[in-house]
């Protein structure tokens, strides 16, 4: 058995132990979300918690890990006259990126099917963690299926499974514990409100402490065990600790302004779930439980905040989590120290004044700076806030896309979601449960599998996107200051591309030629960046543009991304491709008309603004064959786009 590297010897990630010995004292909480660079002991810690955890009682050989007080009806193991419960290890089982759904949710036992010609279940992870840790390394990488199964059983505590034949419900209360480098791309607003805790992590600064990191880590690997008796004497304190702290739970209380704390630090905090203010709770009472007190105090409450709310908070797409601590302790501070109950003379001014005194104060969401120069005629102008835009959807008819992403459906995909089953003499994913029921049901006394039982399986799964993003920053856009319009629009565009983890390239072209601002990539926290750096002047090479935006698609198309092109310009193309004597707007039609031959799905937004239009972003887009739409018309009015994606 592989030893497992002590939790009492981590060093510092003070705030890492804590969210996790949380969760081990009232594992109602949900779970830690465990965030942070590699190599900053992460896994580590989630690993090294199950080994503390108190041991649970159980039936050996259960399948389940039924509580023997309330056995499964289906589970032969628990429901046997010999079944006797014995203390066990809490289970802690690990949920690798490529599982499979059937096992995940369970299965057909084909084992009994073959030589028993009857159908059973065949549980599978989520009943084995009943009870205990689901632990999920990388888990914002886990596909979208997957996350569906954890979001269902996260919210009811049972995973039901009802298909082909097989009906059956068990209970899965489970505690997830997942990790996750936000370099990889951020997780499902979903599954990270199901996450009790969320703690970021880094590596130590510090020099002496990372030398002590490095000796432990090297002494750990030179002798196990001899390490692990070493500190045997403090990880059973620390289990007594959760132990004494579990028995005491349930007579923790929380006085009635504390109530008001916890709701009031959501309010605050501008925080939308309820389940903050209900898990804040859970966690301040284990805090307290930990300490061996009865009674949580305000800075108990503060304490779970920091685990609790900054990954709840509603923010900004780009904006980064976290609580203002200056705010933090003032309201803890008033918490500690309740004012006397007001009267009436001394009562608060009313709400309209109140929100007549927010209005004088400038916020931090104002977006209307001034153009400010640069070098060269070329100005910098600050993008508008961003608009509610709803939904680009986009209609795929691809049937063989192994990615996983947001936005497009695909039937029939090599990986993904099992739907249903059918028959098929020659199936491309055997589904080997039909198989076998259908056998058992054409003939029961003779059970035999021929050709003719045979079923393929029917996936459906999210296909991922490419977005390319090509700016017009020209001179024109300066004039009537359009370019905080286009900059807005995009950031608009950035936010729905945000929330499905779509990849993003951003093309700029101003004075001589086009530019890649920024290489696809799933960080559209860099495209933000570019974005409000992207300065405005010089002339129109819209055929570099679109040459450079076709490159850069064709580059992607491998990797079997659903490609959008979004074009945002007037299309007063003057700066033509090789010989000055070329046209360069009959070149831009040319390259547009390419573009549509290559079924690209694309959106052109009309920048133009002027008195009199020529409408060429129109002609344009019909010669892409894209989807048209003037740039005032993206607004907040949950518009939704929908984009043919054409087959060449």
């Amino acid at each position: 058995m592989k030893q497992i590297y002590p939790f009492a010897a981590i060093v510092g990630q003070e705030q890492l132990k804590q969210a996790l010995l949380l969760c081990a004292v009232d594992p109602s909480i949900g779970g830690v979300l465990i965030r942070g660079d590699k190599g900053s002991a992460k896994s580590t810690a989630a690993r090294g918690l199950a080994a503390i955890l108190p041991p649970i009682r159980r039936v050996p050989g259960c399948a389940f890990n039924c509580d023997p007080a309330s056995p499964l009806p289906e589970c032969s193991c628990c429901q046997g006259e010999h079944a006797v419960a014995e203390d066990a290890a809490v289970p802690f089982v690990n949920l690798p990126l490529g599982a499979s759904e059937d096992r995940v949710l369970g299965s057909l036992d084909f084992e009994q099917a073959l030589k028993q010609a009857r159908q059973a279940f065949k549980p599978g992870l989520l009943a084995n963690a009943h009870r205990g840790l689901l632990y999920i390394d990388e888990v914002n990488l886990l596909a979208d299926h997957l996350v569906d199964v954890l979001l269902d059983v996260a919210a009811m505590g049972v995973n039901t499974v009802q298909r082909e034949g097989l009906s059956i419900s068990h209970p899965a209360r489970i505690t997830l514990l997942g990790t996750m480098n936000q370099e990889e791309g951020e997780l499902r607003p979903q599954l990270l409100d199901r996450f009790g805790l969320m703690v970021d992590v880094a590596a130590p600064r510090d020099a002496a402490i990372r030398s002590e990191v490095v000796r432990r880590r090297l002494a750990f690997e030179a002798d196990p065990l001899a390490f692990a008796a070493r500190w045997q004497a403090e990880g059973s304190a620390l289990q007594e600790q959760i132990r004494q702290a579990q028995a005491m739970l349930a007579s923790v209380t929380v006085s009635d302004h504390l109530f008001d704390f916890i709701s009031q630090l959501c309010c605050e905090f501008e925080v939308a779930s309820l389940r903050a203010d209900i898990v804040l709770h859970k966690a301040a009472r284990a805090l307290a439980a930990l300490d061996g007190r009865a009674q949580v105090s305000a800075e108990d409450i503060r304490t779970a905040a920091m685990l609790v709310l900054p990954h709840r908070r509603r923010r900004k797409p780009f904006e980064q989590s976290g609580l203002d601590q200056d705010k933090l302790d003032e309201l803890t501070q008033q918490a500690q120290n309740p004012p006397p109950p007001a009267s009436p003379a001394d009562s608060p001014a009313s709400d309209d004044q109140q929100a007549g005194d927010r209005q004088d104060k400038p916020t931090e969401d104002s977006k209307d700076e001034p153009a400010q120069p640069d070098n060269g005629g070329e100005q910098v102008f600050a993008a508008r806030a961003p608009q509610d835009i709803g939904t680009i959807r986009l209609a795929s008819h691809s049937s063989d896309s192994e990615a996983s992403g947001r936005r497009s459906t695909v039937l029939n995909a090599r990986r993904g979601h099992s739907v249903r089953a059918v028959p098929n003499a020659q199936p491309q994913a055997l589904a080997l449960d039909a198989t076998l029921r259908h056998a058992i049901q054409r003939n029961p006394a003779e059970f035999a599998v021929t050709r003719a039982d045979l079923h393929d399986k029917v996936r459906t799964a999210k296909q991922g996107n490419l977005i390319v993003l090509v700016v017009d920053a020209s001179g024109s856009m300066a004039a009537q200051q359009r370019m905080e319009q286009v900059k807005g629009t995009v950031l608009s565009l950035l936010q729905d591309a945000y929330q499905r983890r779509d990849q993003i390239a951003v093309i700029a072209f101003r004075g001589r030629q086009a530019e890649l601002v920024l290489p696809p990539t799933r960080q559209v926290e860099q495209a933000e960046q570019a974005l409000h750096a992207l300065p405005t002047g010089g002339r129109t090479p819209l055929p570099h543009a679109l040459q450079l935006a076709a490159s850069t698609l064709g580059r992607q198309g491998a990797q079997g991304l659903s490609p959008l092109l979004v074009l945002l310009s007037d299309g007063r193309a003057n700066v033509a491709l090789g010989e000055d004597h070329a046209d360069p707007w009959q070149q831009s039609l040319q390259l547009a008309g390419e573009l549509a031959d290559a079924a690209i799905p694309a959106l052109v937004l009309d920048t133009e603004q002027a008195y009199v239009k020529l409408g060429r972003a129109r002609q344009l887009a019909e010669a892409m064959r894209a989807e048209y739409l003037p740039c005032e018309q993206l607004s907040s009015e949950q518009l939704t786009i929908t984009i043919q994606a054409r087959l060449g």
